[in-house]
């Protein structure tokens, strides 16, 4: 997910994806916990795709204020 591909999206779709981030990031914590989670650098990866779809709404936000 980069940030081209999420500047495309509307705030609705973001909102969306950023549901699915976090359920897919606590889903991974969990499988830390018991000892079932097999790719730790998943984990890694979806913080900072939180982050992204996070940092691309806070902009859009901001435009919509200053417009």
């Amino acid at each position: 997910m980069n940030a081209a591909e999420l500047n495309s999206k509307t705030p609705d779709q973001l909102r969306a994806d950023l549901v699915a981030l976090k359920k897919e990031a606590f889903n991974l914590r969990f499988q830390k916990a018991t000892n079932q989670l097999e790719n730790t650098a998943r984990i890694r990866a979806v913080r900072r795709d939180v982050a992204r779809v996070q940092t691309v709404l806070n902009q859009k936000a901001a435009e919509a204020a200053a417009n």
